[in-house]
């Protein structure tokens, strides 16, 4: 027993010191590359899984032609999302335009180690009943479908950062930064082609329960605060796997600002993560990865930015 416990420990030396010594020879990698080889890599590694990196803010966000796109949206999506340390508080806005029901979606919250905020633009083939909301798979919008949106994500520690584009699913990420939901305050302006349909999502964002005080129009423009989510009774299960994931995501965002020392930028961090971890890199933006198996499973019908791009 003693021989088979001195082996473990020898094990475990060698392991440690040949870790030591390859996590040196990464960060000896990372300091020779200059800032402009380090943002084009990080833009590289990210995109097939569907991001571009905003190297002034150090935040993550998604591209027009993102693979997420082809998985649309359904309600079974949000409802799983706690269970994959996915946090947030929604609010989903329907309406009724040109034949068929829309629905335009913000987010913000914890995604894993990733703190973050949406706006999703989707649509159904026809127009449906209230009844059929939550049983519906909403197909992303076409490119002439496009709206003109922007958002101004703010954390507690008074960090911000804005984002705006011609979008379906306009996102900002911050790795390694963990929220709770309540922490984020989200300033969402989205630009209308015509009256009709701005109307329309006045309408349907009282009847989603934001109060006139939270919203406001200029022109074409209707801007919506989003700071606290409607009251939403959750039930038990539901409530177990938000809290359960928040440790779990707390605990992992400190081993991720563990593991990617002496770095503080964001590139160098997610370099460093995937010279040293390359599957803890793949899972890092794996965001939103989780509607596929869903769908599948269902078969469903700049103010101030943080430079080290954390919230």
């Amino acid at each position: 027993m003693y021989f088979f416990l001195i082996i473990l420990l020898l094990v475990a030396l060698i392991c440690s010191v040949f870790f030591h010594f390859r996590k040196k020879k990464i960060i000896c990698k990372i300091q020779c590359m200059d800032k402009c080889q380090k943002c084009c890599k990080v833009e590289e590694l990210v995109k097939p899984f569907g991001y571009c990196f905003h190297e002034e803010c150090g935040f993550f966000s998604s591209t027009l032609d993102a693979w997420q796109r082809e998985a649309g949206y359904a309600w079974i999506y949000d409802y799983m999302a706690p269970r994959f340390q996915m946090v947030f508080d929604a609010l989903p806005v329907y309406f009724d335009y040109e034949g068929k029901t829309w629905l335009i979606e913000f987010w913000k919250g914890q995604y894993g180690i990733n703190a973050g905020a949406e706006i999703g633009i989707y649509h159904a083939d026809r127009i449906l009943s209230e009844k059929e909301y939550k049983t519906t798979r909403f197909e992303a919008v076409s490119n002439t479908e496009l709206l003109n949106c922007s958002f101004v994500l703010c954390g507690k520690n008074g960090s911000c950062v804005k984002v705006a584009q011609n979008h379906w699913w306009l996102t900002a990420f911050f790795t390694g930064s963990f929220v709770w939901p309540s922490d984020l305050c989200m300033k969402a302006t989205i630009k209308f082609p015509d009256k009709r349909m701005q109307f329309a999502f006045i309408s349907g964002l009282r009847k989603a329960g934001c109060a006139e005080q939270n919203f406001s129009v200029n022109g074409f423009c209707v801007t919506v605060h989003f700071n606290r989510a409607r009251k939403v009774r959750y039930k038990l299960c539901t409530r177990f796997w938000r809290c359960f994931s928040q440790w779990k995501n707390k605990i992992f965002c400190k081993l991720y600002l563990w593991v990617t020392k002496p770095f503080q930028c964001t590139e160098d961090r997610v370099l460093c993560l995937y010279y040293f971890i390359p599957i803890a890199f793949r899972r890092l933006f794996r965001i939103r990865r989780f509607n596929k198996r869903c769908h599948r499973k269902e078969r469903c019908c700049r103010k101030r930015c943080c430079r080290k791009g954390r919230l």
